[in-house]
């Protein structure tokens, strides 16, 4: 900073821009407010008189532009345009921030003492560590109006480039002048990219943020910046007559449908169709998409329902007229950016070239104009201190996020790739949108809402009239869902549901319940059996199933709990089965395999050498099956008991009684033999039957299950009969690969 006296044209350009800044915000500012303002005027001439900038503007006309640009562009008042008169004042005069608290008060102290230290950040690794600087830069903020402040003086900077501090930089003889400007202008230049531009697009400073592309891309890239621009300036002609013929149809459209509405459209900036050119890889005349339009509807009712509907009315008479590219469709109306910006954005084709059609209403329109988060701080509120806090938080969690959300209300990518008349589009009564297939029902599109909503429906208001849910809706209907806790999904809501989604989840639903109540099943058939003193066993459990024509066990437990089977009759048959057993029993007395336990070593293993008919049974403990590593140990009465290698109870008597170990190894096949795993898995909504589908697929028999959740996980033990260990390492494998699955894990014993 330099000192010398003002010349005649220093005085008249201050003049001027005080005089401009006066009126401006006399229009909205009190008596006091203005007095305010002039108060921190006059301290500024008085202490930066004759201070000029490297470039030899007045110090104090930069401070006049900083003030008017937070004022009329930003949207700030009395306390941040007092700042912005006075910053720097401090760092160059002998102004203390006692003298301004005295003078102007705490909170202009504070914003003065927090830009002084953001402008001494050095941010020399801005553009590699982009993020770590942009908590820091927020870390050092106590009041939001500083941001604000920084975009001002940042964007006065850049329309008088000039004016940037040169700071220390090196030159060599040999620099050109673009390299020289490079070394220059190289650290506010990457502060601009890194830090403002980031905060511009989240606040929705739209306008603002096109200002500092431009600026930026005429100091990375000034060749590509002045050809763009001047080709745009040649195709001025054919680009007009383009669009006059795109949009005559569409004005045509709109005045029968009685819209009354403004148009508007422009070629893109330079910086973004330079972006096109690089991602498509394409010349200027080849760029997918040159053109915006915006369509502002004048007439819209002042309700944000009827506001979303009539933007979404707009939305369907264009593309009625156009073919959009699904794709690249963007619904900020349903949930708005979180600038608060609100449109419909919707890219259609023409012929040879595409257009986007911006679509909404006067009141979207203007706060996406001025930057409707830049005037959210004053928004009617008595406690303005409360509500800057309020604004605090937001921007502070704006700034701290590396990248802008993606947009949670696209259309689905695959339903995008269908054709335009396989879809219809339905209002619910926030205004909201959804996206069904044609033929679809009032309980599709309950389902499409929420899952519970759908399992709960009873019925909609359909444009204010009740409809079942067999009901078909058209494209546009208003649909309200009703519900009612006792209503819960039917078999036959398969027969009237045409979205895939809705069939998927009525079926998931379906399986659930059908599992819940053969887990309750299976309690009270192992309670009565327990009852009647009756041990259960594999083949009396085979026995029932043939006779209650059961295809599994859950077949069979849904049965008994949904009281298709008489409780009486089947003790009776079982009881039966016993009688049998008996008479088989006397009529085979003098056979001498009659007290074999299970089998013998001839019929399914060989145990041990010069050792044969020795008898042998399974152990319970790890339900060893066909190709599973086994070993045998003597019991006391003699019979063998089969142990898996791995069994923590054979590893535990192995240690005790080694003498009593022989060595075993199958025969051929053997029948389905009884094993147990354990499932964990996150408790999505249908784990259930997506694990018992396999099970099912693979014609596996489930013999018991227990089911339950745990710390948010579900947790599921499983009994089978499966023939072999190959076969069981399919099933573990399989249902390792469902959606959800955890954990698969084979019970060891």
């Amino acid at each position: 900073m330099n000192t010398r006296k003002f010349t005649e044209k220093d005085e008249i350009d201050i003049k001027k821009a005080y005089d401009t800044l006066i009126q401006s915000i006399s229009e909205t500012m009190s008596p006091e407010e203005v007095g305010y303002v002039k108060k921190a005027y006059d301290l500024c001439h008085e202490k930066f008189g004759g201070s000029v900038m490297d470039s030899g503007r007045p110090v104090v006309l930069h401070a006049l532009e900083v003030a008017q640009i937070a004022y009329s562009e930003l949207g700030m008042k009395s306390k941040t345009v007092v700042s912005a008169l006075l910053h720097n004042i401090t760092r160059y005069t002998d102004v203390t921030f006692d003298e301004i608290k005295t003078l102007f008060g705490d909170r202009v102290a504070l914003i003065l003492n927090d830009l002084e230290k953001v402008m001494g950040l050095d941010m020399t690794h801005i553009a590699t560590q982009s993020d770590t600087f942009r908590k820091l830069f927020l870390s050092i903020i106590e009041d939001i109006r500083v941001v604000m402040l920084i975009l001002a003086h940042c964007l006065d900077s850049c329309r008088n480039k000039s004016d940037i501090e040169s700071g220390v930089f090196v030159l060599d003889s040999n620099d050109s002048q673009e390299v020289i400007e490079k070394k220059r202008f190289g650290k506010f230049f990457e502060e601009v990219k890194y830090i403002i531009i980031p905060i511009v697009h989240r606040l929705g400073l739209y306008k603002i943020k096109q200002e500092f592309e431009e600026a930026l891309m005429i100091y990375e890239n000034p060749r590509e910046f002045y050809e763009i621009k001047e080709k745009i300036i040649l195709s001025r002609d054919m680009q007009e007559k383009k669009m006059e013929a795109f949009l005559k149809p569409i004005r045509q459209g709109l005045a029968e449908n009685g819209y009354d509405t403004t148009i508007k459209w422009r070629t893109k900036s330079v910086p973004s169709i330079f972006a096109k050119m690089k991602a498509q890889d394409v010349p200027f005349e080849k760029v997918y998409d040159l053109f915006a339009v915006r369509i502002i509807i004048n007439n819209s009712k002042k309700s944000i329902v009827d506001e979303r509907s009539d933007c979404w009315k707009v939305y369907a008479m264009v593309t009625s007229l156009y073919k959009p590219n699904e794709k690249r469709m963007r619904d900020w109306i349903t949930v708005p950016k979180s600038s608060g910006y609100e449109s419909l954005h919707a890219t259609v084709e023409d012929g040879t070239y595409n257009v986007e059609v911006q679509i909404r209403t006067l009141r979207m329109d203007d706060n996406a104009e001025r930057g409707t988060a830049a005037h959210w701080l004053y928004k009617a509120s008595k406690d303005k201190h409360q509500t800057a806090d309020e604004w605090l938080n937001q921007i502070r969690e704006i700034i701290e996020t590396p990248e802008e959300e993606k947009d949670a209300n696209a259309f689905d990518s695959n339903l995008a790739k269908k054709g335009k008349a396989d879809k219809i589009f339905i209002i619910t009564p926030q205004g909201d949108v959804k996206q069904l297939p044609v033929g679809s029902t009032v309980l599709d599109f309950a389902f499409e809402v929420h899952t519970q909503v759908g399992c709960h429906c009873i019925g909609a208001r359909v444009n204010g009239k009740m409809q079942p849910i067999r009901y078909e809706l058209n494209n546009g209907d208003r649909v309200e869902i009703q519900t009612s806790k006792k209503q819960v999904p039917k078999a036959d809501w398969l027969n009237f549901v045409s979205a895939e989604k809705s069939k998927g989840r009525i079926k998931r639903y379906l399986k659930d319940q059908e599992m819940k109540e053969a887990e309750l099943g299976s309690s009270i058939f192992h309670r009565k059996l327990k009852n009647w003193k009756i041990e259960f066993n594999d083949k009396i459990f085979s026995d029932l199933l043939k006779k209650y024509d059961c295809g599994s066990g859950i077949e069979f437990y849904h049965k008994i709990a949904t009281d298709r089977i008489d409780l009486a009759e089947m003790k009776t048959f079982i009881l039966s089965l016993f009688e049998e057993k008996e008479i088989h029993q006397d009529r085979v007395e003098d056979d001498p395999k009659k007290e074999r336990p299970v089998g013998f070593d001839d019929d399914v293993m060989t145990i041990g050498t010069n050792i044969s008919g020795m008898a042998f049974k399974m152990a319970k403990c790890c339900n060893p099956i066909q190709g599973d590593d086994v070993v045998g140990f003597i019991n006391v009465g003699g019979a063998i008991s089969i142990h898996r290698t791995n069994c923590h109870n054979f590893i535990a008597i192995r240690k005790r009684y080694p003498y009593r170990v022989v060595d075993v190894k199958w025969q051929n096949d053997t029948a389905a033999s009884r094993t147990s795993f354990k499932i964990m898995a996150k408790d999505n909504f249908g784990i259930l039957s997506d694990i018992t589908e396999v099970m099912k697929q693979m014609e596996i028999n489930i013999v018991d299950a227990k089911m339950g959740t745990k710390n948010g996980l579900y947790e599921g033990h499983f009994v089978v009969q499966i023939s072999n260990v190959g076969y069981l390492e399919q099933l573990m494998r399989r249902l390792r690969e469902v959606r959800g699955v955890i954990e698969v894990q084979r019970k060891n014993g």
